[in-house]
């Protein structure tokens, strides 16, 4: 440290003096060594997708796009999620050597080896513009992160700049290059500057307006292929790598190499320093990916996928995804993790996270007024410091006095407050307890899990499996293997159980009573009987191998994949991998609402708050309201506390209780669902399933007195009819069928009652209904045959109109013959002359004029109707040949028929 006395140097910096010297003490006290421990950094392949040679790729900065620039002249865009091609443009037959997005514009921009560049809409697939733009080759394109300008490069030795808000228009040429131009890179930090690389082996530095640049860096001992400014902290840095197989750290400022690194083995072809992750990554014609950390430049890890040369590497600034192009195709690794690196004191409302080394923290407390559910929180962040370790994990303890910042293999404990060092070690992992304020678990090693308390090593565990791979604390410390996770008590580190699960993470509630173990695609709620576990080891009878059997009893099952979540009470909210945000009470999971916005992550509930607390890649905090009255009701219910519940529910308002009696329905209690209910649709269904007709009936009744009809409506009232019809409650039945215009059901109802006036209501209301089948049938029962054939003839159904007169109606035989020849005429005239007529052909009618007498005599006692209880005496009536019988008493042989002869025998004994 430079200057004169202690009080000269800055605060901060003994700080770190201090630790590290207490720490190096210890460490040699201890034996420990201390050499750098690598960055703990996990990498999974998203994408691997096969083509021609990839000479650029471009991440889009929102949407899940991958966009390769190909040698053939093709750009492929790709979709990281389903692994898919999603479109392409055919640029050319030359190579592309550069493609950029331009969110901004929902356009995509190539350059390639015609000297051209081009301008696509890429949801539309449009070319928008195509220009001319140099005299030699393009390599590169550079978008300014904010001002509607485009930076390209060429072997023409210039760099041009272009205005797409005047209408692509050259503002502006800087020369001073004696060799290709091959990239160019705006300062984040300073955007009214950018750098240039060249094969003349020197990197030069200009102002957006300047004819000549500000100053060059020179060093690479062969041309330069690729620079990157570093855009976190306070650091002026830029990276280059070069054909020379190294690549150069340069301070901008004292215009000073401050490191090379080697390791490549070929030219080194695109280099960056990633936006939210310590490192910086190189690519290479030797077919590596190395990454590097950004502090100590250490190679952290080399990734070769067998794809020949790597030309491209590209990343997006709120993604943790790195893409690769390749001769053989692209690549898209994701680097740690995207949850942003944070902590939320739920009893304070202090939140805590890093940005990169630094961390910072805010209060939430009253921050919430006028803010609707998915805004954004303001939030007046303080500045707590840095951190020695980069942070990977930073999580408060049960009561929030204390912070554990984990990272690089190391953790360091703070005091929440001040951010001053409490405690610190060595750990791949770290779990705080539920009970102790300063009693914790680390993981060592996969043999060695140890167990502090009040921050002082305790004791080491001994585990019943091969390898532990990762701890999770609570009530009780949990250490997952390779097929199991075993539990243990944290006072002596007694084994307690086994569970063949491999949970992601682990959950306890407030009381200690309930577990969920969240695994990949469902989780497992359990219930911990403290009694039991106190009593085994009261009494001895825990053993090492079996532990204590009944400690853990299995209560739900939930198939989902939970990302996130926190107990309150016995309810459970959690975001799973659908981004839905939802809470689990008594085994059933609600939805609160669908996280539309990107991926949010989860925090933790404020219950003075009444607020979900959850945090973006960007680390933007938002928020949704759940009421702690509804959570504590819930529980009281699952609990089977009534009167706790019955205490609680005057404290929920009105629009919450629609969603209470949801959750009341799905256990089990659907009366107190009823009464809670103010959705009127929920207590319909409620009723009907509770067969409360009265009360389904009033319901429908207040809905039809708001004047309120429709399809649905005539739907409930055809249930509550069919409920009615079971109840045998007939007049409300025909109520409900009249109000759901069920003209069938009418019919079957009228005619099993006998109702005469409701049947010509029926046919009435049927015709103006169009169900004219309906109408035919009442008219037919009613003995309205006239009726019926004047409604055959409305629908032109002509040939049945026909056929029922030669029935029923002989008198209306001729005019119906009539009316068919007249509508056959129009197919066929041969087949209209072929109808026969009774007053042209009575040969062809026998006995027409008794059936003359039969008509007459039926219109005559048709109105004369038997009751039903004649049924019986008249049965047999409906077999007798009525024209026989005719004959008969006209030849004396029969006395009294007249009612006999009445057809309306054969309707009234069917109505009867």
């Amino acid at each position: 440290l430079e200057g004169g006395g202690r009080d000269e140097v800055p605060r901060r910096c003994c700080q770190y003096l201090g630790r590290a010297v207490a720490r190096w003490r210890e460490g040699i006290h201890r034996g420990v060594s201390f050499a750098p421990m690598p960055l703990r950094l996990e990498i999974k392949k998203k994408l691997s997708a096969r083509s021609d040679r990839v000479k650029c790729v471009d991440l889009h900065p929102t949407e899940p796009w991958v966009l390769s620039a190909l040698y053939s002249g093709n750009v492929y865009l790709w979709d990281t999620d389903t692994s898919s091609l999603v479109k392409s443009w055919e640029v050319c037959d030359l190579p592309v050597r550069s493609c950029k997005f331009i969110s901004r514009r929902s356009q995509v921009i190539c350059a390639s080896d015609d000297m051209r560049l081009r301008i696509y809409n890429y949801n539309t697939m449009e070319k928008v513009k195509e220009i001319e733009a140099h005299a030699d080759y393009i390599r590169y394109i550079e978008i300014h992160p904010s001002q509607a300008l485009v930076l390209s490069s060429s072997d023409d030795m210039s760099i041009k700049l272009w205005n797409w808000e005047q209408n692509w228009e050259c503002t502006f040429s800087f020369e001073g290059h004696s060799h290709y131009v091959m990239m160019t890179r705006f300062n984040c930090k300073d955007t009214n500057t950018f750098a240039s690389a060249s094969l003349d082996r020197s990197i030069k530095v200009w102002g957006i307006g300047a004819h000549q640049p500000h100053f060059s860096l020179e060093g690479h001992e062969r041309g330069v292929n690729c620079i990157d400014y570093y855009s976190g902290g306070d650091k002026p840095y830029l990276l280059s790598g070069a054909d020379d197989k190294t690549i150069k750290i340069w301070d901008y400022q004292t215009k000073a190499c401050i490191q090379t690194l080697e390791g490549h083995s070929n030219n080194v072809c695109s280099v960056l320093f990633h936006p939210r992750l310590p490192v910086l990554v190189s690519a290479s014609e030797d077919g590596t990916v190395r990454v590097w950390h950004a502090t100590t430049y250490r190679a952290e890890t080399t990734l070769n996928y067998g794809l020949e040369r790597a030309w491209s590497i590209a990343v997006a600034k709120e993604s943790n995804g790195l893409a690769i192009g390749y001769d053989e195709g692209t690549v898209l690794i994701k680097l740690g993790q995207d949850a942003p690196v944070a902590s939320l004191d739920t009893h304070t409302g202090k939140l805590v996270w890093a940005n990169n080394n630094d961390v910072l923290s805010a209060s939430l407390k009253g921050t919430f007024r006028g803010i609707q559910d998915g805004e954004h929180v303001p939030l007046a962040a303080r500045d707590m410091g840095s951190c020695e370790v980069y942070p990977q994990t930073v999580q408060h303890n049960c009561n929030g006095r204390f912070l554990v910042v984990c990272g690089d293999g190391e953790y360091i404990i703070y005091t929440s407050q001040a951010l001053r060092n409490k405690s610190y070690g060595h750990a791949l992992d770290f779990a705080w307890s539920a009970v102790g304020t300063g009693d914790y678990a680390v993981r060592e090693s996969l043999s060695r899990v140890k167990i502090f308390k009040n921050f002082k090593e305790y004791k080491t565990i001994k585990c019943p499996i091969p390898a532990s791979e990762e701890i999770f604390g609570g009530s009780c410390l949990a250490v997952r293997g390779s097929d199991c996770v075993c539990f243990f008590e944290w006072s002596e580190g007694t084994f307690l159980c086994k569970i063949d699960v491999l949970p992601i993470s682990v959950h306890w509630n407030d009381t200690q009573e309930l577990v969920i173990l969240t695994c990949s695609d469902q989780a497992h709620v359990l219930k911990f009987d403290r009694e039991a576990v106190d009593s085994a080891l009261a009494g001895g009878s825990a053993s090492l191998e079996q532990g204590v059997p009944t400690a853990f009893e299995p209560v739900h099952e939930v198939s989902d994949n939970i990302v996130a979540g926190q107990w309150v009470g016995d309810c459970f909210i959690y975001t799973n991998a659908a981004g839905r945000l939802n809470y689990l009470v008594g085994g059933n999971s609600m939805t609160i609402c669908h996280l539309d916005s990107g991926p949010l992550f989860m925090l933790g509930y404020l219950a003075k708050e009444n607020r979900i607390i959850l945090m973006d890649r960007s680390r933007n905090v938002v928020s949704y309201g759940v009421l702690l009255a509804v959570l504590q009701y819930q529980t009281a219910v699952v609990r089977k506390d009534f009167d706790a519940a019955n205490a609680l529910l005057p404290a929920i308002p009105e629009t919450e209780l629609s969603s209470v009696a949801r959750f009341l329905e799905s256990q089990g209690y659907k009366e107190v669902a009823l009464q809670v209910s103010r959705d009127s649709d929920h207590k319909f269904e409620l009723a009907l399933e509770l067969q409360q007709i009265d009360t389904a009936r009033e319901l429908l009744d207040e809905l039809q007195t708001n004047n309120f009809e429709s399809t649905e409506q005539h739907t409930k009232w055809k249930r509550l009819g069919d409920l009615a019809l079971a109840a045998c409650d007939l007049r409300l039945a025909v109520r409900c069928a009249k109000n759901a215009m069920d003209m069938p059901g009418l019919l079957m109802l009228y005619s099993a009652a006998g109702d005469r006036e409701g049947m010509k209501w029926l046919a009435e209301a049927s015709i103006i209904q169009g169900q004219m089948n309906v109408a035919f049938v009442a008219y037919f029962i009613l003995g309205h045959v006239e009726d019926c054939l004047e409604l055959l003839l409305k629908l032109g159904r002509v040939p049945e109109a026909a056929l029922l007169a030669r029935t029923y109606l002989p008198s209306q035989i001729s005019r119906t013959v009539e009316v068919w020849r007249q509508d056959l005429q129009q197919v066929s005239d041969r087949a209209a002359s072929a109808l026969a007529d009774p007053q042209t052909y009575p040969n062809l009618f026998p006995d027409l004029e008794w059936a003359f007498k039969v008509e007459e005599i039926f219109m005559t006692n048709r109105n004369k109707h038997l009751p039903a209880s004649s049924y019986e005496r008249v049965k047999h009536d409906l077999d007798l040949d009525l024209i026989a019988l005719l004959k008969q008493q006209t030849r004396g042989e029969v006395q009294e028929v007249q009612v006999v002869l009445s057809m309306r025998h054969v309707t009234d004994l069917i109505l009867g």
